[in-house]
């Protein structure tokens, strides 16, 4: 048996004839850049999650930077910022000219330590960035109430949680600016690159929209620096289609999750996330914990089953961050997770059949093994 680590293919056959009329359409009319369907995405999307604003952008990346920019972070600034994540939710910081400050994450949730972070905070602190990593929420009433204690900002990083919840509230409403990405492999991805960010302040999503737009609201007039991180109205066509599936998708990850969890959570010598019922995980990845993690994912290989490792090097020990002076030792979770994680096959289409073959394969590595 032979199981891709994702599947991009799910609804490809669906909805490929819908797409391509909307292609002929935007190709007759040359609407290119942004176009009705930018517009008609930012409603829905905003809508799912309980915000009165979205704004379409040309990735995920270009949100982390425009959430923070529109805050007013700069140079001289600090951001605080998980250790645990993939390396874009520290380029929003970077790119403003500010330093991040990273903080270890929790050995069951994976996520940021809420306990640690009133720790770093100095007169210098613009913002938190809360990643929730895999598609599972942080603990924001902890965050939220740090950062309303010391008056600094909270921008989201939900990239890898749409739809996701905490204490029955969406993610991307908590913060006070929001991003989401659309890269192909996410819970909702687009036909190439693609991001958005969300808000339910009104005066910093008008602000964003000006910065996106080469900081103009009208054309050749610029009131303030800004950028070109439009989404192209093509990027846009296919995740309007592909919103009207989200939700199918969302509980098809949730339902194989269980499958894994029933299978998994008591077998000696691995571990999988642990949270309570406040939390509404997604599941863009289902990541194990496993002491002879490499020695599994060669086993599985050659069973025929990809994995991923996510992250197999934590952003403190990544080369643009050697300088910053990060000592390994306040960082020893996500060291620990980065030698022991891996990721096992996730996507909708997944079969139930191909979830217990992985955990039939799991269950034979650790009889050996152990």
């Amino acid at each position: 048996m032979k199981i891709p680590f994702v599947d991009l293919k799910c609804d490809l056959k669906e909805i490929k004839l819908k797409y391509l009329q909307r292609v002929e359409e935007i190709l007759d009319n040359t609407s290119f850049v942004e176009g009705k369907y930018n517009k008609k995405f930012e409603d829905r999307f905003s809508k799912l999650h309980d915000c009165t604003n979205c704004i379409t952008l040309s990735s995920g990346t270009a949100g982390n930077h425009l959430a923070l920019q529109s805050l007013g972070v700069g140079i001289g600034d600090e951001v605080i910022l998980p250790v645990n994540t993939f390396i874009a939710s520290a380029w929003g910081i970077t790119l403003c000219g500010a330093t991040p400050i990273f903080i270890d994450v929790k050995p069951d949730t994976f996520n940021i330590n809420p306990n640690l972070i009133e720790e770093k905070i100095t007169s210098k602190t613009k913002a938190i960035v809360v990643v929730h990593l895999f598609g599972l929420p942080a603990e924001m009433d902890k965050i939220k109430k740090i950062a309303n204690k010391y008056d600094i900002a909270i921008v989201e990083d939900a990239a890898q949680a749409h739809l996701a919840e905490f204490k029955g509230k969406k993610v991307g409403s908590f913060g006070d600016v929001s991003s989401f990405s659309f890269y192909p492999s996410k819970n909702l991805g687009a036909f190439g690159e693609g991001g958005a960010i969300t808000s339910n302040n009104s005066n910093l999503s008008n602000k964003i929209r000006r910065i996106k737009n080469q900081g103009s609201e009208s054309k050749y007039i610029h009131s303030e620096f800004g950028n070109n991180y439009r989404m192209s109205h093509l990027i846009a066509a296919s995740l309007d289609l592909r919103l009207d599936y989200l939700e199918k998708w969302t509980n098809s990850r949730i339902n194989l999750a269980k499958l894994y969890s029933d299978r998994l959570i008591n077998l000696k010598g691995l571990e999988i996330q642990k949270y309570s019922s406040d939390f509404k995980h997604v599941y863009h990845l289902f990541v194990i914990q496993i002491e002879k993690r490499d020695l599994l994912q060669d086993f599985l290989n050659k069973k025929g089953i990809s994995t991923g490792i996510h992250y197999p090097i934590p952003l403190h020990l990544q080369v643009p961050f050697k300088n910053h002076l990060f000592l390994s030792k306040h960082f020893s979770v996500a060291n620990k997770l980065a030698n022991r994680t891996l990721s096992l096959p996730m996507y909708p289409n997944l079969k139930v059949e191909e979830v217990t073959y992985i955990c039939d394969c799991i269950e034979e590595f650790l009889t050996k093994n152990l």
